[in-house]
C-alpha cells in the first residue's frame, strides 16, 4: 500500500494486491482496502522480470543510496519515480545489468530511493540488511 513507511508493523489491511496492470496506459487494478503505491508499476516490472520474486520493498535510506549509487544497478537520473518510464527503466536494468542476481536497485532520480526484492519479504529485507552491512564494513 501507499505511505506505509511510518507503520511499525504492517497487516493485510495495509497492503494492496495488484491484479492487473498496463505500463503503456499507466493503469493498474488492485484488490484490498489500501491505496496502491505510486510505485506499483515499478513493483510490477520486478515481478514481470523475475518469476521467483514474491516481494518488493521500496525504501528510503540516504546513506545506503549514496553508497550504492552507480555501484549497484542504478536507474537513469532522468527517469522520475512513480511513472511508466520507471517501470520500463526497471525492465531495462533487468536486461542489461546483474540486478536479478543482486536483487537490489538504486533510483538515481529519487534521492534515497532503493528497491530490493526476493522470493518473500524476509529475503527482500535480508538483501537490504546485507547491503547495509557491506556499507558499514567499507566505512570502518
Amino acid at each position: 500500500g501507499s505511505a506505509t513507511g511510518g507503520i511499525p508493523e504492517l497487516t493485510l489491511a495495509d497492503c494492496a494486491r495488484v491484479v492487473a496492470y498496463d505500463f503503456k496506459r499507466n493503469w493498474l487494478r488492485c484488490e484490498g482496502s489500501a491505496i496502491a503505491s505510486s510505485e506499483s508499476l515499478t513493483h510490477a516490472a520486478v515481478y514481470e522480470s523475475d518469476a521467483k520474486a514474491g516481494a518488493v520493498i521500496h525504501c528510503h535510506d540516504s546513506k545506503l543510496w549514496t553508497a550504492l549509487l552507480n555501484r549497484a544497478p542504478t536507474s537513469s537520473k532522468a527517469v522520475d519515480y512513480g511513472t511508466p518510464e520507471m517501470a520500463y527503466e526497471v525492465l531495462r536494468l533487468f536486461n542489461l545489468t546483474d540486478v536479478k542476481s543482486r536483487k537490489i536497485l538504486v533510483m538515481a532520480g529519487h534521492e534515497g530511493g532503493i528497491v530490493a526484492f526476493g522470493r518473500d519479504l524476509e529475503e527482500a529485507f535480508a538483501v537490504l540488511m546485507r547491503e547495509r552491512k557491506k556499507m558499514k564494513r567499507l566505512r570502518s
